[in-house]
This record gives structure tokens, sequence and C-alpha cells, in this order.
């Protein structure tokens, strides 16, 4: 009776082949996962919500410095801007000077931005006190802001309004062009917004298709996380 042909042992060179390609495999498969992890993340960044982060001290007590917000990339929609919102804009050309295009600040800028170091210079927040039509003017004998010769009730603010200290140092009167809102920080005394560009072009004005979006929420520190409320009443 032949003997079985004993198994033949596999070399060294086809153990390490198999032991080569495992690795990579999962390293190929890793990497398309990061991948598509980043290609959904940058989507909803850019069309849906995005994270900004709070630096200056313009909204405090709403907002303080070094908070993270997120902003809805959706807003305004077909209504429009609404008074009382939380804004996000751009603010080159009217808050800060005209840069013109691309340049390696801008991109450094803008990477800083999506890797979560801080906004650019030039975004800021504010609050919508008047939109398209309205006259803003500040103050009635209380102290208030008037929005079309109504007083607004503005229990954001830092402390509570009457004659003496006044919504704002600033007194003012301005009427809303259309495609243009009104913007003033909840922190009056640091706030730097349309009452100071008064006698700029656009009238300290704020062109809605400079608007990047609407703050909803805070988002970090985790412990302080809250919801956004809008509207004036």
């Amino acid at each position: 009776m032949p003997e079985s042909p004993e198994t033949a042992e596999p070399s060294s060179a086809s153990r390490g082949s198999r032991l080569f390609k495992a690795p990579r495999r999962w390293v190929i498969g890793a990497g398309v996962v990061v991948i598509l992890a980043l290609l959904i993340s940058t989507t909803i960044r850019v069309f849906a919500v995005d994270l900004y982060a709070v630096n200056q001290e313009s909204m405090d007590p709403t907002l303080r410095d070094g908070e993270r917000i997120a902003v809805s990339k959706s807003y305004p929609e077909d209504n429009g801007p609404k008074r009382g919102d939380i804004v996000v804009f751009d603010g080159e050309g009217s808050f800060t000077p005209y840069q013109g295009g691309p340049s390696l600040n801008r991109s450094l800028e803008t990477l800083g931005h999506w890797v979560g170091l801080g906004s650019a210079p030039h975004v800021y927040v504010k609050r919508v006190i008047g939109a398209a039509g309205d006259l803003v003017a500040c103050c009635d004998d209380s102290g208030q802001l008037t929005v079309n010769g109504e007083p607004i009730a503005e229990n954001y603010l830092p402390y509570e309004v009457s004659p003496e200290k006044p919504a704002s140092d600033l007194t003012f009167e301005a009427l809303v062009p259309e495609g243009r809102i009104w913007v003033m920080g909840d922190n009056r005394a640091e706030s730097v917004d349309s009452r100071d560009l008064l006698g700029a072009p656009g009238g300290g004005m704020i062109s809605e298709d400079r608007i990047i979006g609407s703050a909803t929420s805070v988002v970090w520190p985790w412990e302080d996380r809250r919801d956004l409320e809008g509207g004036l009443r």
C-alpha cells in the first residue's frame, strides 16, 4: 500500500505574506471609515449645523467668552430674520476692514475654526434688534429701546433698564432697509455693534447675505450646555 504524501509545510515567505496582508486590510478599512466620517461631518457643518467659538464678551451673560455654540445654517428661512434672534455673521467690510480674496491668514483662520481652535476675528455673534422696515430707537422715557414706537422688554440684559440706566448710553434712531438687520450685543457697555457704525457706509446695518446662521444652543462646556431662546416682547 503506497504511503500517503506528507502535507507540505507552508514556507516562511507564505506565512509572512499572510501576516502582512491582514494588517494592511485593517489599515485600508480604517482609512475608509475615517474618510467617510470626515465627508459626513463636513456635509453637516457646511449645510446643516456648524460649531463656533465665542471669542468676545459682547453677549455676556447670554453667551460667555470661550463657549462653543451650535449654529443652524438654514437660517434665515423664507420669513427672514426675526427680532431677538441670536445670529452669527461675517463682519468683514462692516465691523472689520475688508481683506480681499483668499490669503494665508484667511486659510489659517478657516483651519482653526474647523479644528475647534476658535472662530475667525471677522465672525461676530449679536442679537437682532431690528429687521427690514423696522424703526429702531433709543431710548424712551423709561430707558427702553423702541421698535416702531413700541418699547421692548429685554430680559436678557445683565441689568434692569431704567431712566438712570438705559438700554443704551448712545441715543439713536435708525430705519432698517430691505435686506439688512440692526444688531446689538446683550452686554451693551462692551459691545461693538450697529450703534458704532451709524456714520459708516451702510449705516450700521448688516446685510442678510452676511449671516452665517442662528445660534441655537451652547454645547460646550458640557456642564453649561443649554438652549438659546430668541424673540423680543
